[in-house]
């Protein structure tokens, strides 16, 4: 877990000021212990104490909308997972108090004279405990809503509650409930605006992970209707569908919430929690400033800025998981200095029969003698080339078609190297190369082998060996002084009879690549997989 977005825990509440300038604009979750203890709703409301009997007083006979599913004590957030039904609060405190008195029962322990059933007989008529108790919940019912078309359920308790100093000058979205009168556990997703969850009674488990780790968690579709949604399910996931679910949990935090205590939840935070029986939870909703201060006429500019970011984030880490993070240590040797000799016998004759020192390898007399490393790898470079193209040709027509001087297009070759990324060796060759290396061998491919030099942009050259090459050639001008690098280049692009191919060849690689990785944030982010 990386440990700049570890969870803070105050044991003494901020100011409005700390908390907006040290927690909220950082985006990290934070809890505050005994934030609700002062609230006449931590005392008041409690159902072991007597709290089931005041809130029927209170609220009993408003309808609020509960939440009933096939899958409790799970519930998912998805429409087609569950159903909200409306119900008499009265209805559900009865609910609650019949499990409250089979628990005591069940443990022979003494009953509690606040858990008076006659007065609930006729509210809750044929609802029995069986089933229909364990799948009740009431999940997000207003207390407070700024969208007054919505009808706000229990306006009544709002005297009971406080907003908390630390949200001073918030204009808030909402107030809402949150009670279940049987352990549940709701599905893991993330909400549209800042969130603080303050426990009145009872206790909730949570976890949270951070939105970068929304690629572990398959987030549903963004067009769909619980696009804040994980598509992985708590029970039995099914990890052949869902493989990078199997490691969530080593970017998940766990936080323990006791009565009184309040854990801010920053928007985007994936987050799944689980209640104990008889939890009562109020939450309130904010936008963040940075959503409310976001004009609509730069929207698609911010889209385009943060997908950019996703998907060069994306190239880095395909390269890494493609082992492209090294420069290796080369300990092979060419022929001359006696060990071992692989690839094209041809190749390794004309290049043993050079002498590098005698070469013009580019204009204004500039010479280069190779060393061993930057030997070994033009050696393979061409070998593996001459190789690839001999092994795609018609072996009855072309099998005397090896040299240097009939490379030419050939499309089953290209295929052959993109096929699959994981096994690239021209990618990984140019990779583990050093720049300044890598620049000798090209100059020497460019005057001795330049039919090789073109068939290998042109006709060999995967998207991510495009990718590697253009990142070389970046390091490499890094290295160079302005006038070796124009040099450098000039000679390069000699070896081809169209500059300009090997040039867009190049550049449609390297688009390929970052096309790939866009599919990939669209997959992982977004919820989009454009293959299917």
């Amino acid at each position: 877990m990386d440990e700049s977005i570890r969870i803070q825990r105050y044991e003494e509440l901020p100011t409005s000021k700390h908390f907006q300038s040290f927690i909220e604009s950082t985006n990290l979750p934070a809890v505050f212990v005994g934030c609700t203890k002062s609230w006449r709703a931590f005392s008041q409301w409690n159902p072991s104490n007597g709290g089931l009997n005041y809130l029927q007083a209170r609220v009993g006979s408003a309808t609020v909308e509960a939440m009933v599913s096939q899958s409790a004590p799970v519930f998912y957030g998805d429409l087609g997972s569950h159903d909200r039904v409306p119900l008499p609060f009265s209805t559900f405190i009865g609910l609650c108090k019949k499990r409250m008195l089979t628990k005591c029962k069940d443990k022979e322990e003494a009953l509690d004279p606040c858990l008076d059933m006659e007065n609930h007989d006729a509210e809750c008529g044929d609802l029995s405990l069986e089933g229909v108790p364990e799948q009740i919940y009431l999940a997000q019912v207003p207390i407070m809503n700024s969208d007054r078309e919505e009808r706000v359920q229990l306006e009544a308790l709002r005297e009971d509650i406080q907003t908390p100093p630390i949200l001073e000058g918030k204009e808030l979205s909402s107030i809402n409930l949150w009670m279940n009168n049987a352990q549940a556990r709701s599905s893991t997703h993330y909400d549209p605006h800042n969130n603080l969850l303050c426990i009145v009674s009872g206790r909730k488990q949570v976890v949270l992970w951070p939105p970068s780790a929304s690629p572990s968690l398959y987030p549903m579709p963004i067009y769909g209707e619980a696009s804040n949604h994980s598509s992985v399910a708590l029970e039995n996931p099914d990890y052949s569908i869902y493989p990078r679910a199997e490691w969530s949990m080593a970017f998940a935090q766990k936080v323990v919430l006791e009565a009184g205590d309040a854990l801010f939840i920053p928007e985007g935070w994936f987050h799944q929690v689980d209640s104990d029986d008889w939890t009562i939870a109020i939450n309130f909703w904010w936008r963040s400033y940075i959503m409310s201060s976001m004009q609509e006429h730069m929207d698609a500019y911010y889209l385009r800025r943060i997908l950019r970011r996703l998907i060069d984030k994306e190239m880095d880490q395909v390269l890494l998981e493609l082992g492209m993070g090294k420069t290796r240590t080369l300990t092979q040797k060419f022929p001359n200095g006696g060990e071992a000799d692989h690839g094209d016998d041809n190749c390794g004759k004309m290049l043993k029969g050079m002498d590098i020192k005698e070469k013009r390898l580019c204009e204004g007399n500039t010479l280069v003698e190779l060393e061993p490393a930057a030997v070994q790898v033009l050696h393979e470079l061409v070998s593996w080339v001459h190789n690839c193209i001999s092994a795609s040709q018609d072996q009855e027509s072309h099998s005397a078609s090896t040299s240097d001087h009939n490379l030419g297009e050939n499309d089953e070759c290209k295929k052959a190297v993109t096929a699959d990324l994981n096994d690239d060796p021209v990618a990984k060759i140019i990779w583990d190369v050093k720049p300044q290396t890598l620049q000798y061998v090209f100059l020497a491919m460019a005057h001795n082998f330049p039919r090789t030099l073109e068939a290998l942009v042109l006709h060999v050259l995967s998207p991510v060996g495009a990718e590697v090459l253009t990142r070389k050639f970046d390091e490499m001008d890094q290295q160079i002084l302005e006038e070796d690098r124009n040099r450098f280049y000039e000679v390069f692009y000699s070896a081809f009879d169209d500059q300009s191919a090997a040039m867009n060849s190049i550049l449609k690689g390297k688009e390929a690549f970052a096309q790939q990785a866009f599919k990939n944030v669209l997959d992982k982010f977004v919820g989009v997989n454009l293959e299917s």
